[in-house]
């Protein structure tokens, strides 16, 4: 699908707690953590973000290489696709996804190029960047003419949004199509 750009400091951070420290002191200290740990920590924090979306049908690896994600695999049809790309560049410190995801094509569909073609391409939503001061319905009334749609993008946004008034500077969402 394409490579799509995100804001490497939204999302939440990824921390790793001094393990087996009994004092107090030691959880305050600053540990040094090699790339490729920080890359195979957030290659899991996004699998298990992805997991959490609860897509029937998606088979997806994830791997990280400093700030960019590469997802490969397939998704269930074109809203999940865009979920899971949304999911991983959400993510604290990924600035990059690398989406290399299929649609799967439905078994109803019959072989000729044309047709396969046709099912493949679903309307693809709007990625929009959250700016400071927005709000759903901010952003429903410039993207539908209404800001009572607000519910649309947050629906389209779950379960990565878990309150429509909670959304911040820097996230991308999901605008389906009308």
């Amino acid at each position: 699908m394409g490579l799509f750009d995100f804001v490497t400091d939204a999302g939440e951070k990824l921390t790793e707690k001094v393990l087996g420290s009994t004092d107090n002191d030691d959880l305050n200290k600053t540990v040094e953590v090699s790339q490729e740990r920080i890359d195979q920590l957030r290659s899991e924090q996004i699998t298990k973000a992805i997991a959490e979306l609860d897509i029937d049908g998606e088979q997806v690896s994830v791997n990280v290489n400093e700030s960019v994600a590469v997802i490969k695999g397939s998704a269930p049809n074109q809203a999940a696709l865009e979920k899971i790309v949304l999911c991983a560049g959400n993510q604290h410190g990924i600035g990059e996804v690398d989406c290399q995801l299929q649609v799967d094509v439905p078994a109803s569909v019959a072989g000729s190029p044309a047709q396969v073609e046709a099912a493949d391409v679903s309307a693809e939503s709007t990625f929009y960047t959250v700016d400071s001061g927005d709000t759903l319905g901010k952003i429903a009334q410039n993207f539908y003419g209404s800001a009572s749609k607000y519910m649309v993008i947050f629906e389209a946004n779950q379960p990565m949004l878990k309150d429509p008034d909670k959304i911040y500077p820097g996230q991308k969402l999901r605008i389906p199509p009308q």
